[in-house]
This record gives structure tokens, sequence and C-alpha cells, in this order.
């Protein structure tokens, strides 16, 4: 079938890190949604697309940022699952272009973003990259998957 909407939404979660006897530090993060378009079941390419994870940091310097992605809810990181009801299209994030690496928590063959030094007062764009395989047989409809970003700094 096809007319399935497929979608990822990438959510906000914000940490703080107090440096004693500094101006303290603050990052901040906002994403911008995985949006895999439409899925043709009959297809034997996969299904690709990308998003955004954005990050600024102020205040004292900050040494290094790590950011984490979770399972979505799903059991594990290979797959994370789209869901319609209890329909479920397996896919995954990557941190990289050619799909190999596994954006997570660092836990179940996942790695995290690290990014040493990052510049004081800029906005820093990561993109997040997308896969769905091919040959899953479900029905036409929406599916969707809330994942949380949380950065560490």
């Amino acid at each position: 079938m096809t007319g399935t909407r497929l979608v990822t939404n990438l959510v906000v979660a914000v940490g703080t890190l107090i440096w004693a006897g500094a101006v303290e530090a603050a990052c901040t993060i906002t994403t911008t949604a995985v949006n895999f378009g439409s899925y043709n079941v009959f297809s034997a390419s996969a299904d690709d697309a990308t998003g955004q994870v954005r990050f600024r940091c102020t205040g004292s310097p900050t040494p290094s940022v790590t950011i984490q992605l979770d399972k979505g809810g799903a059991p594990s990181f290979t797959p994370r699952q789209l869901r319609m009801g209890s329909e479920i299209l397996n896919y995954n994030l990557y941190l990289d272009s050619t799909r190999t690496t596994i954006w997570g928590d660092g836990t179940g063959g996942s790695q995290v973003y690290v990014r040493a030094n990052p510049p004081n007062g800029s906005n820093i764009n990561v993109t997040v990259y997308g896969r769905i395989p091919p040959g899953q047989d479900v029905s036409a409809g929406t599916y969707s998957n809330t994942v949380t970003a949380t950065i560490f700094f």
C-alpha cells in the first residue's frame, strides 16, 4: 500500500550545570522532526529522511557537550518503532549520513553525539539521519514516534 505518513518527533529536554565561582553555563536545545513522508511497502529501497538538533551554550565556557536520544518507547535501539495503534513500522536514527552509527544513549549498540569546546553563543546544528528499512508490510495511515533529545554539559 502507499499513502502511509510517517513522522518522528524529536522532543526537547534541557540541562543546566553551574560552574563553581563562575558565571553559570547554560545550554539550550531545540529539534526539527524527522519526517519520512510516504512509505511505499512495495519499494525495494530504504526510506531516508533527516531532521535536526540545534544547541547553543552561553555563560562560562563549556568544555564538552553530549547529546543523547532515547529509544522512543521501543524495547531497544535496534530498531526503534513508529506506531499506528498496535501496528509497528521499524526505523532508526543515526549520527552519520551512511546510517551505520545509531544515535542513542551509548547503550545497546548506540552512540552519543559529543562536541568538545563548542563555540560560546553560537547555534550548532547537528543533522539527525533517519531510515526505514524496505519490505515492511504495514497498513496505510499515520505512524509516529516521539524521541527525547537530552543535552549534557
